[in-house]
């Protein structure tokens, strides 16, 4: 990520300068087309010496002590009014102690997420740069000529003050971590439902991408299933151990989720399915003991239909999941004083990083109408399609359950949906067992304004 940044900065005509504590990387960027613009310095001190003031130093390092560390170095060679761009995936609290602390010393600290990929990284990612507005404005232009362009401008804007732009690409991800299991839960339930090939379901993926599902992930599912394995000629996917990794992204946006008591079913979902993925051994033995349906077979219609209803399964589950990603934002925004611009998030998302999909036209088209608006779901844009697709969501989620095939998050958000359009849920039991077993007290129905009170149940 960090060389294709470099190179991507070096093509827009910017004099750039490297620093790496293996040198040999700076014969890779000559190998890699780097312009006589871009320098590489071995030691720290020059490299910092080379750089024009106000010094912009974009460090590319992992998350954690290791940007603590090379701050600890930096901070001794730089002077008031530098700036470090972290373009890590950093914990956003961590942005927010380290952007407080620099501003007392006279530097500036940007928490900057970058999406895309290294492909992204190098021809134009989406870019969310958090920290102080003034020095935003100092290292814009780089970022704007640097990152990926929409038909709705460039992919970059000032996402709010110190963590705001970590925080929304800790959300980008978890929702990229949904919109993948969707992604895995209808290529499993046609694959093992109606018995579909990989070229198969490549050709139906491919025609799902031209019309209203299009999305970054579902054309390079098409790509990894078309892709053969060179050593058997079999379809690469089926080579794949089914054990997905994680790095910590997911897991940081259910958490702060807990925290902020904003409900993020889709991601958590995503976030147990790759967990339940690492017990391969388990998963193994426990096949051979615990059986599911047997002789379940689809009817005609289900054969017939299950692919049309399985797309707009997917289409409504993803809009729930983003839903549940923007509403946590929103909530963030609120707590911690960042004012940031639903609407702008999804335009930048549009090109350049992971989740970009036509989805995010009709996102932006709400939040720019409602920019309050409390769920993506209330949309007037969004209402009727909701309304048209639930039925074949259902069907889906129904179809799947029956045949004993795992759907958690096409699950999660159907419930989500549901829960969050229903006007009475059984919480009304939840806390009148609260309050029988613990004295937590509860509020009437009839008058919840006369506060919380206490029954003796027993």
């Amino acid at each position: 990520m960090g060389q294709s940044l470099a190179l991507n900065v070096a093509d827009h005509g910017f004099q750039v300068a490297v620093w790496d504590r293996h040198a040999e990387r700076f014969d890779e960027l000559r190998r890699k087309g780097a312009p006589e613009s871009l320098k590489g310095y071995e030691e720290l001190k020059d490299f910092v010496a080379a750089l024009e003031r106000p010094r912009r130093i974009m460090l590319m390092v992992t998350a954690g002590a290791a940007v603590d560390a090379m701050l600890e170095k930096l901070e001794p060679l730089l002077e008031e009014g530098d700036m470090v761009l972290d373009g890590g995936n950093s914990w956003f609290q961590d942005t927010r102690r380290r952007e407080a602390e620099w501003r007392k010393k006279g530097l500036n600290f940007l928490g900057v997420g970058v999406s895309g990929g290294e492909e992204g990284a190098r021809y134009g990612p989406s870019i969310m740069p958090g920290g102080p507005a003034e020095a935003y404005e100092q290292v814009r232009p780089v970022l704007e000529a640097i990152a990926a362009r929409s038909e709705e401008g460039v992919c970059v804007t000032h996402v709010g003050p110190d963590g705001a732009g970590h925080f929304v690409k800790m959300v980008h991800n978890g929702i990229e971590y949904a919109d993948m299991q969707l992604l895995a839960e209808t290529y499993d339930l046609l694959r093992r439902g109606l018995g579909k090939s990989t070229d198969e379901l490549a050709d139906l993926f491919t025609k799902w991408n031209e019309g209203i599902a299009e999305s970054f992930l579902l054309e390079t599912t098409v790509k990894v299933l078309r892709k053969k394995d060179p050593e058997t000629g079999e379809p690469l996917v089926d080579v794949v151990l089914d054990k997905a990794g994680q790095k910590g992204t997911g897991k940081w946006t259910v958490q702060v989720a807990l925290d902020l008591a904003v409900p993020v079913p889709s991601i958590a979902g995503a976030l147990d399915a790759r967990v339940l993925s690492s017990q391969k051994d388990e998963r193994v033995a426990a096949s051979w003991k615990l059986s599911g349906p047997r002789d379940e077979k689809l009817s005609k219609e289900e054969e017939t239909n299950l692919a049309a209803w399985a797309h707009d399964a997917l289409y409504a589950a993803r809009v729930a999941t983003y839903a549940q990603g923007l509403r946590l934002i929103q909530v963030a925004s609120r707590e911690y004083g960042w004012n940031v611009s639903l609407a702008e998030m999804a335009r930048i998302w549009r090109a350049g990083c992971i989740i970009r999909a036509r989805l995010l036209t009709p996102l932006r088209q709400a939040y720019e109408k409602t920019p309050e608006l409390p769920n993506l779901m209330l949309a007037d844009e969004l209402v009727p399609v909701m309304e048209r697709m639930a039925p074949a969501w259902r069907k889906t989620v129904g179809v799947a359950t029956r045949l004993g095939i795992p759907v958690p998050v096409f699950s999660a958000s159907l419930a989500y949906f549901d829960s969050y359009r229903s006007a009475e849920l059984p919480q009304n039991l939840t806390q009148a067992q609260r309050d029988a077993f613990g004295a937590h007290t509860y509020q009437r129905r009839d008058r919840p304004e006369a506060g919380f009170v206490h029954s003796e149940w027993s």
